[in-house]
């Protein structure tokens, strides 16, 4: 269960005082809207080579941002200093740059309706703070994995990294929305790598374990992951890999992980379903999306047993939140249903632009220093309803075709289209059981006839949440973690690439 305790020395700070006078100066100026955002985010990365400490890195912003509408248009200025005298400055700024810019807008700015929601307080589901784990505990149990590894044989060499991250945000609006919340996140990645002295070619294997919404309780034991059992397997696997054989390229069925599968999510479903790049309004940074709005409720996204939701309340999820920085409560909802686009992710500008009642609240800035844009929710692929098929039981409907385990390189075009997307593990699957290690797979097709082909999705016993710290978006850029629930998946006939033959080797 979460601590529920906002930290003590955040809540110290002059909160109200800064808002209200922020708040009260834009009232003041005439602006029609106003919001304060007072920010402070710790963290930490620490990075082990061949278990020595090669990195310890911890890092501290704090901040204040005002964002206006005046006349239909934006304003927004940040500050460092948390005193009312320069909250009322940077409101002012602010009005400043909205009628500064007015001339330019070309489209008012309207925010569809949400309720008031004052003084609440919300703190993410876990149990031990990081940042208050001393960091010689962390270096020691890190050492140590390290050195499980670096003692089995064929293990060469061994990259660790530990990043966390503790963001404390206090919201207040014009309206009379206030809300005080905090969350952690973080990863632990080992990574073992093997030298093949004679030619000189090296290969790696890298833990699957996701980022997460938890706290140091992740690591402490084997409760929420199983990092004896992984730690043990990878040498294991690492050397099978190594004497594995190329793929023949040709089109398979593939039985995919969901430490894969999470990924895939991100890229053809989560960045098509944001409303911003839908109506071109983001293309510079990672491209818009074919998933158009004139193909809402009608377009054929995949087979009808997809069912894919956006959620912002997902337990331990990386993007979820109380509330977001447009002051709304979060919620779960559908982007995907029966294989058809039914939804998109949208803030409040783009909800009303769409002509939805609310926003789906994801609104998100990763600094006081940034103004809010719209950011991608827990995006995730829900597993059948009914039967809670085992991912051996997918297996064993395949005669030919390949196991996908772990997430490694992707690529994708500015559409979200066409994509490929390669592995930590391949297997063969013959006769409908595994036989054996692959190497050099990647599997391409485009998003619809990837989705398409999904045949089977395993139930809730396979279902698990991946993600990623470092989702980037936007100019100037900001980065964002999100996590992709999936179940183990069963999808016939993909175009499957030999990586290395690709690449002229």
């Amino acid at each position: 269960m979460s601590t529920g305790v906002i930290d003590p020395d955040f809540l110290a700070l002059p909160l109200r005082a800064v808002a209200d006078a922020a708040l009260g100066r834009a009232r003041e100026l005439g602006a029609e809207h106003a919001d304060v955002r007072i920010e402070r985010t710790s963290q930490q990365l620490i990075r082990l080579r061949d278990g020595t400490v090669a990195t310890a890195q911890d890092s501290t912003s704090m901040g204040l941002a005002v964002r206006v509408i005046v006349e239909g248009t934006w304003g927004f200025a940040s500050h460092l200093e948390l005193t009312p005298q320069s909250a009322a400055a940077t409101t002012e700024r602010a009005i400043e740059v909205a009628r500064t810019l007015r001339p330019l807008n070309a489209e008012r700015v309207e925010l569809a309706a949400e309720p008031v929601y004052p003084d609440m307080v919300w703190v993410g589901d876990y149990e031990i703070d990081p940042f208050t784990v001393p960091l010689g505990e962390k270096v020691a149990l890190l050492s140590e994995w390290s050195s499980r590894l670096l003692a089995a044989d064929g293990v060469e060499h061994t990259d660790v990294t530990f990043r966390a991250v503790k963001e404390t945000k206090f919201y207040a609006d014009s309206a009379g929305t206030s809300t005080t919340q905090q969350r952690v996140r973080m990863h632990p990645a080992l990574t073992a790598v093997t030298v093949d002295r004679a030619s000189g070619s090296f290969e790696s294997m890298r833990t699957c374990a996701p980022p997460t919404a938890r706290g140091w309780e992740y690591l402490a034991d084997n409760t929420h992951w199983d990092w004896d059992g992984e730690l043990a397997q990878i040498p294991e696997w690492l050397a099978e890999k190594v004497k594995a054989a190329s793929v023949q390229a040709g089109r398979y069925d593939l039985v995919i992980d969901p430490t894969n599968l999470w990924l895939t999510i991100h890229e053809s479903v989560g960045h098509a379903t944001e409303y911003d790049r839908a109506i071109g309004y983001e293309a510079a940074y990672a491209g818009s999306s074919f998933a158009t709005p004139d193909k809402l409720g009608t377009l054929r996204y995949g087979s009808p047993i997809m069912h894919v939701t956006g959620d912002r309340t997902q337990t331990h999820g990386l993007a979820t939140i109380g509330y977001d920085d447009d002051g709304v409560a979060t919620s779960r909802w559908d982007l995907v249903a029966g294989g058809t686009l039914v939804g998109y992710q949208t803030d409040r500008v783009f909800a009303r632009r769409l002509g939805l009642e609310r926003s789906a609240a994801c609104a998100y800035a990763d600094s006081p220093h940034h103004v809010p844009i719209q950011r991608m929710a827990n995006v995730s692929l829900q597993p059948d309803p009914d039967t809670d098929t085992a991912t051996a039981e997918l297996i064993s409907g395949v005669q030919r075709g390949i196991y996908i385990v772990g997430d490694r390189s992707w690529s994708i075009d500015m559409q979200r289209y066409n994509f490929q997307f390669t592995g930590q593990r391949f297997y063969r699957i013959e006769g409908g059981v595994l036989a054996g290690q692959l190497r050099d797979v990647a599997y391409q097709a485009t998003t619809t006839d990837f989705w398409g082909a999904m045949e089977a999705v395993g139930g809730p016993s396979t279902w698990s949440l991946g993600g990623a710290l470092n989702c980037g978006k936007a100019q100037p850029g900001q980065v964002a973690a999100v996590s992709h629930g999936c179940p183990s998946a069963l999808f016939r006939g993909i175009n499957v690439l030999n990586s290395r033959e690709e690449a002229g080797q």
